[in-house]
């Protein structure tokens, strides 16, 4: 893993920012926990990237809130093109 920024999706949509946290905060210190709207995806920032493989070797594709969670590295975002014309 090169980075400590995790995506983690497949969640309920009813999950919360404190949830995500308190799930991740158990594999080491949580920087940030973002959920994405009512997208049943978001980002974990952990303090360390050795502390986010922990949490994805030990969260991915086990069971949270009735769904399985999918836990990866998160990509770099791609930088948005003006679509208006």
């Amino acid at each position: 893993m090169q980075g400590n920024k995790l995506y983690v999706g497949n969640f309920s949509y009813s999950v919360t920012d404190e949830q995500l946290e308190e799930l991740f905060s158990a594999h080491g210190k949580v920087e940030s926990a973002k959920v994405i709207g009512d997208k049943g995806f978001g980002f974990v920032e952990m303090s360390s990237t050795e502390e986010a493989e922990a949490a994805k070797e030990a969260l991915n594709e086990t069971e949270f809130d009735g769904r399985t969670l999918r836990v990866d590295e998160a990509r770099p975002q791609k930088p948005r093109t003006d679509r208006r014309y």
